[in-house]
């Protein structure tokens, strides 16, 4: 019997409330140069430090053993999503997470502008991380001159800081293409190119790519330090069963940043838009309690810092989201989850393949003894290091929504 139809089998209705709060990025490598310890366990917890005493805890493994995820399949695995059945381009997210609404056919890209010397080359990939408001006017500039590309229109749209999204739609169009992004400073932007090469619609949409780079670079090449832009996760929408058919609960997403508000989009998680603070992400769940059986809360900071290699800002950021903590507990879920999408190591700048810490809350969880939530301790904990994909499963089963199986 296929697993995933046996938990359908297995699957109750209750009345359960289930929080997944994702801290992004937050697991870390202790290193000598940061006194053998990560961020999660050099911040000040008071709030997690006493939900650990009554939670179980372990690592989770984002994929597979050894393979670093982006957000897209870090998130989709901890929905429950097998991240290596259902494979989703970041620019079909992106573009979902900014409102667009994708038709079939349709190719989305996620876009940063960069910075780009004389020679093309990068010199940095986040063009300094200009402010909201001027890459609004970049893209109101490459809006008002590119309107096609071939025989497509484009659709181009700003989201936070240096980060936009463009959509080809017209006919014969399909990913995914490889990232038009040398993912380092240093090298020249490489062109996208089909990942299937017997793809004759895949070929049609890396030349429109190709073709928007040549229309687009003349009109920013003053703009610095904002003079270029880079493109991945090109695709177009899969086809993936809905959360709520999937596991019997009306889910509800909580996220400041487009992306993961289109990650939630993707599997039917109602946007409940407005929060920009933590804070006042536990403030709208405490109002939307009665309305959605499943929470999904992102705090993005976390894994933005620790790109940064910014050490004393990620401790900083996670104080932040355990100083906000008691109001997510005023009225406490019966099952809370308290992890990360993956881990974004400060000594790497990047996304890793390091298992993530994970804590799980509930009256059936039972306590592994651990007075602290942090990297090192989840390691002794009853839950073990185990796939992502899986993590649902637990909490249905500690919101006692999974049956017995079998006499």
């Amino acid at each position: 019997m296929n697993l995933d139809t046996l938990y359908s089998e297995l699957t109750l209705k209750t009345n359960a409330k289930l929080v997944l709060l994702v801290l992004d990025g937050v697991g870390d490598v202790a290193t000598r140069e940061q006194g053998y310890l990560t961020p999660l366990e050099a911040a000040a917890t008071p709030n997690l430090d006493a939900l650990a005493k009554d939670s179980a805890q372990g690592r989770m493994i984002p994929v597979a053993p050894g393979i670093t995820p982006g957000s897209g399949p870090g998130h989709l695995g901890l929905f429950g999503y097998d991240p290596l059945e259902f494979q989703v381009g970041r620019g079909v997210i992106e573009a979902l997470g900014l409102g667009l609404e994708l038709r079939a056919g349709d190719v989305a890209a996620r876009a940063n502008f960069c910075s780009l010397d004389a020679k093309g080359i990068v010199t940095d990939r986040r063009a300094g991380r200009i402010d909201t408001a001027v890459c609004e006017e970049l893209v109101a500039l490459l809006s008002q001159k590119i309107k096609k590309v071939g025989d497509a229109e484009v659709i181009i749209k700003a989201g936070k800081g240096h980060r936009f999204v463009v959509v080809f739609r017209g006919k014969g169009l399909e990913g995914p293409l490889s990232d038009a992004d040398p993912h380092r400073e240093g090298l020249p932007v490489p062109q996208a190119a089909p990942v299937n090469p017997k793809s004759v619609k895949a070929k049609k949409a890396a030349k429109l790519v190709a073709g928007f780079y040549q229309a687009a670079l003349p009109l920013l090449a003053q703009k610095k330090p904002a003079n270029g832009f880079l493109m991945r996760g090109i695709a177009h929408q899969p086809e993936i069963p809905l959360f709520q058919d999937r596991y019997g609960l009306r889910p509800a997403c909580i996220a400041v940043y487009p992306m993961y508000k289109g990650l939630a989009q993707l599997v039917g998680m109602t946007k409940l838009e407005g929060p920009q603070t933590i804070a006042q992400q536990f403030e709208r769940y405490l109002a939307e309690r009665a309305n959605y059986d499943f929470f999904f809360i992102h705090f993005k900071y976390t894994d933005m810092y620790g790109e940064d290699g910014n050490f004393a800002a990620k401790r900083k950021a996670i104080e932040e989201v355990d100083a906000a903590l008691p109001i997510l507990l005023r009225q406490k879920p019966d099952v809370l989850v308290i992890t990360g999408d993956h881990s974004t190591p400060c000594v790497m700048k990047g996304h890793s393949w390091h298992p993530q810490p994970v804590m799980l809350h509930s009256a059936f969880s039972g306590s592994d003894k651990l007075e602290r939530f942090t990297d090192t301790g989840a390691n002794a904990g009853s839950l073990g290091v185990f796939p992502a994909k899986y993590l649902i499963r637990l909490m249905q089963a500690n919101a006692r929504m999974l049956d017995k199986f079998g006499a």
